[in-house]
């Protein structure tokens, strides 16, 4: 590929050659996906056309730039970057005659106004020429995930779907769930499109073929089964419960059932049962039964299972109020694999098959495709996907819009479900935007929030101390903008909530200040910006002493124009009595059936939540890398004691007074605090 660089100052405005209908750009939206923790989706902001259109004299000058850059722009297939005055990327396109595509930025009239405010910002174009147009797709989506320009789509997707994986590199392999790379040996299963999903199949597996899924080095250490050896989840290779060629057989008839021989495998388990229960050996029978049933519990789970749909993914899009919802279905070896829901930003002018053509190409960008790829709509460079898929993945990958059959009916399926899944986030939205906007009444804020951060922090006695930030928005909690703070400051008294506070505020906004632009210190309203980097408003978690620190921190950085709010737990942490503190004005209470102030408490519990899972897993770590030895009274032989009675740390803390109390060496009153160790209260 070759890398050329046109980057020369605006001439004056010139006009550009014109441009056949056939190289016109393909409209610009931007996409914003659903994944977050539990796979929630957010509804971004419908983009409006009556958005004040660029000044003529900027736009004149981006004109003159394009102009330039397509006398210099080769007629071959390439991609194309336009940046602006900070060498911003703006937007990523693709073209198979990358000047004809240029020349069309480059004519004076006809433009949507999005795209002549894209054409307004830019000061110079980079070209990137490819052999292929094919390979210019290809290249295109990557840089697209890769830079976020303002004006492409960006599927903000940086969660991996999970598989199954049994490995390779054991005598007794494991059945787990993976994500990432798949650079471990072994056979890999997938994608499902949710970890529920993974761990309910996983769990049915194990029933059925009494694969283990503990760790080699737990496997390594047993002298005797585990719990899962009793509850007839495991088949106990561990200490030879079964022999090798016994479990390599359990292990082949996983593999199987996953690789889509799942009627085989049930049949044969059938005609042991059958052949148990005609040798009366009804315990061999029972238990080929419960195998049966784990199996059959695993497909009920599955929903809809194709008969003629070996494997393949199906795309299905609705629009309605100016919004659009593409459902994702995977189906792998004949069985339903679960369904993902995601939400496109785009113009709601813009057609379904446009947004659902904007949408593939970057959602295959870092995921194996199928080989059959099933599409509710048509869409406009379907062969050119294809074509770029099959020659990514070394074999034929195949996009349909199915017009009758089953796999119409895959369509139908995934449609209505895209349906219902775009009303459920319409109504909440809807709800959102109301008690946003009852928040400006109550609380006496200038402006409906757009960004909404809320602090809290956690700590025991000032060990493992750490600090929290969610963020909220129009579309509800915004998870993959949640942020951890690990107390760092040396000089802090243990248990310093002030202080704490302090710190974490002190990091946030210092970042924020050192990447605004020069004199800004508070939040900027950008109509385009769907989720603004600067808080509107700041919640913390605590009283007036709290409130206090956070003014003084933001006074000592100069920050201004952020509202701020702390909400104080009520007598005995009653929810429904808490007090709010807002700076210079009366402490308010809100009655407790208030909308308002059930969603400042929805926020509030969520920081909550996200900030003890956050210090509980630091305190974890450090229990690992210290030992059992930190908890008083507990030295190497009762550490020994216990790991050979449990297995694991993750056993002993599971476990209840009663239980630790018959570990060998220890007392009622260690049984106590070990207990207590694992289970005390953090603030």
């Amino acid at each position: 590929m070759d890398n050329d660089r046109i980057n020369q100052p605006a001439p004056e405005a010139a006009k550009a050659p014109p441009a056949s209908a056939s190289d016109v750009p393909p409209q610009e939206l931007d996409l914003e996906s659903a994944a977050a923790e539990d796979d929630e989706g957010r509804l971004p902001e419908v983009i409006d056309e009556s958005d004040e259109a660029a000044p003529e004299g900027p736009l004149a000058t981006g004109r003159a730039v394009i102009a330039q850059a397509v006398r210099l722009a080769p007629t071959s297939p390439g991609v194309y970057r336009m940046l602006n005055g900070t060498q911003d990327v703006l937007y990523v396109g693709k073209a198979k005659n990358i000047q004809k595509r240029l020349s069309s930025y480059a004519r004076p009239t006809g433009h949507q106004t999005r795209i002549a405010r894209m054409i307004a910002a830019t000061v110079s174009v980079e070209i990137v020429s490819t052999a292929t147009e094919t390979e210019a797709l290809l290249l295109e989506a990557n840089l697209i995930k890769q830079l976020r320009p303002r004006f492409n789509v960006q599927l903000r997707d940086d969660k991996s779907f999970p598989y199954i994986l049994i490995t390779g590199d054991h005598w007794a392999p494991q059945i787990l769930k993976h994500r990432g790379a798949q650079s471990r040996p072994g056979r890999y299963f997938g994608p499902f499109a949710s970890v529920g999903a993974v761990n309910r199949t996983i769990t049915a597996l194990q029933r059925a073929f009494l694969v283990r899924s503990c760790t080699d080095s737990f496997f390594e250490s047993r002298s005797r089964p585990c719990l899962l050896y009793q509850i007839k989840r495991c088949a106990g290779p561990c200490t030879n419960e079964v022999d090798f060629p016994g479990y390599t057989e359990l292990v082949r008839e996983a593999t199987d059932f996953l690789s889509g021989r799942s009627r085989a495998v049930k049949q044969l388990l059938a005609d042991e049962m059958e052949k148990a229960s005609t040798d009366l050996a009804f315990e061999s029978a029972a238990i080929y039964r419960d195998r049966l049933a784990a199996l059959s519990a695993i497909q009920s789970q599955q929903g809809v299972n194709p008969r003629t749909v070996d494997e393949a993914d199906v795309f299905a899009i609705h629009q309605e109020g100016g919004y659009s919802c593409v459902e994702v279905f995977f189906f792998r070896t004949g069985q339903n694999w679960g369904n993902r829901a995601y939400f496109p930003r785009a113009d709601k002018s813009f057609a379904a098959g446009e947004v659902l053509g904007a949408f593939l190409a970057q959602f295959y960008d870092d995921k194996p495709p199928p080989k059959l790829i099933l599409l509710s709509h048509e869409i406009e460079e379907r062969s050119l996907l294809a074509e770029a898929l099959t020659t990514k993945m070394g074999f034929k990958v195949e996009v349909n819009v199915p017009q009758r059959g089953e796999k119409k009916d895959l369509i139908t399926h995934a449609f209505n479900n895209a349906r219902e899944a775009l009303g459920r986030k319409l109504a909440d939205t809807a709800t959102q935007s109301r008690l946003l906007e009852a928040m400006v009444t109550t609380l006496g804020l200038p402006r409906a929030p757009r960004r909404i951060e809320v602090y809290d922090n956690s700590h025991i006695q000032g060990t493992n101390a750490v600090g929290a930030m969610i963020v909220a928005g129009p579309d509800g909690f915004i998870k993959n903008q949640y942020r951890k703070f690990n107390i760092r400051s040396d000089n802090l008294t243990p248990g310093d909530d002030y202080g704490m506070m302090r710190e974490v505020l002190e990091r946030r906004f210092k970042r924020l200040l050192a990447d605004a632009p020069e004199g800004d210190t508070g939040p900027a309203r950008e109509n385009d910006d769907a989720v603004p980097q600067w808080p509107d408003l700041v919640i913390i978690d605590g009283g007036m002493g709290q409130l206090n620190a956070v003014r003084e921190t933001f006074k000592s950085l100069g920050v201004t124009n952020v509202s701020l709010i702390s909400v104080a737990k009520g007598p005995d942490r009653d929810a429904g009595r808490e007090t709010l503190f807002l700076p210079d004005r009366p402490a308010l209470k809100l009655e407790p059936r208030d909308p308002v102030l059930y969603f400042l408490q929805r926020l509030r519990d969520e920081a909550h939540r996200f900030v003890i899972g956050s210090h509980r897993k630091l305190r974890k770590k450090d229990i690992r890398e210290a030992g059992l030895q930190e908890i008083p009274g507990i030295g190497p032989s009762r550490k020994r004691a216990l790991l050979h009675h449990f297995g694991t740390l993750k056993e002993i803390e599971r476990a209840s007074v009663a239980d630790l109390g018959k570990v060998p060496g220890i007392s009622a009153e260690g049984a106590r605090k070990i207990f207590d160790f694992f289970h005390a209260q953090s603030k």
